[in-house]
């Protein structure tokens, strides 16, 4: 998956740290001191860190970790910020293609045009794309986008499908506890419930409730329940960017999110399941009726 301009700019902050003569060479950096310096929990610290990993400003410690590689005048070149250009091209694409002014198959040319894009901006954003599922490099030449839900009763359908899954996985037999994953997961949504759910765009925060709902999935060890909801969150992530709920009524979703994660953290597995059973019919009957309205 693309790193989400959270990540981003986590990355962005810990490259400054560096630059600010906070960590020489060889210094090893903690993800818990980082988060408590940056105010931000460890989930998307870790996130960041793989990223600067990538660009070379970071590389594995042998005991586990990162150490610092690249300081002062040598992270001059580093870029790790998205810019907002990008991120409204971005959900220009996702909204054209969701009303159906793309077709199936497109040419980088075709897309440079009328986007008025330059090709590393269009790159940057087709691998973005790319990377998130919806469209695929065809073979020496152009790009595919991938099936999405576009109907009214398709997205209600989708919405019934998770109702029956979800709460069912959090029942499997072979259901375990991944408590780590849950808390990480846990804290994103409580953050985003304090406040934070006012700095974030409808891409971001579909990531951020995607990841929540396929934590809780993962820990079900069913491989086919967990394909079937990577599959579903795939197909709905275009119009979920157009009907994501109004923020004042997103932070109670969240929050909801935040007590299903403690009833799974304190061994209270029927309940979490019944409470993900009410969250899912509530936020369905939602956002289909945001759907209709429109």
């Amino acid at each position: 998956m693309a790193p989400t301009p959270l990540t981003r700019q986590v990355a962005a902050r810990i490259v400054d740290y560096i630059r600010d003569g906070q960590a020489d060479p060889g210094t090893r950096l903690v993800e818990r001191t980082l988060a408590e310096h940056l105010r931000v929990s460890r989930s998307p610290v870790r996130s960041a860190l793989r990223l600067l990993e990538d660009t070379g400003v970071v590389a594995p410690a042998e005991r586990g970790g990162y150490t610092v590689v690249r300081t002062g005048e040598q992270l001059d070149d580093v870029a790790v910020e998205d810019t907002s250009d990008d991120e409204a091209i971005y959900l220009r694409i996702a909204a054209d293609r969701l009303d159906g002014e793309l077709p199936d198959r497109v040419t980088e040319s075709a897309l440079a045009r009328r986007y008025d894009l330059s090709p590393a901006d269009l790159n940057r954003t087709l691998r973005r794309i790319s990377t998130e599922g919806w469209i695929e490099r065809l073979p020496g030449y152009g790009w595919e986008f991938q099936p999405a839900l576009t109907s009214e009763r398709a997205y209600a359908d989708s919405y019934r499908y998770r109702l029956i899954i979800e709460p069912a996985a959090i029942l499997e037999p072979t259901f375990a506890l991944d408590r780590r994953a849950i808390e990480e997961v846990r804290a994103q949504q409580r953050k985003l419930a304090d406040g934070a759910i006012f700095e974030v765009g409808n891409a971001e925060l579909f990531a951020l409730n995607r990841t929540f709902h396929e934590a809780i999935m993962e820990c079900s060890g069913n491989t086919f329940l967990i394909d079937a909801l990577r599959r579903i969150d795939n197909l709905r992530r275009l119009i979920e960017y157009r009907r994501s709920l109004e923020r004042d009524r997103a932070i109670i979703r969240c929050r909801e999110h935040v007590e299903i994660a403690d009833l799974l953290l304190a061994g209270r597995s029927a309940d979490a399941a019944e409470r993900m059973r009410d969250h899912l019919g509530t936020v369905g009957e939602e956002k289909v009726a945001d759907g209709a309205r429109r």
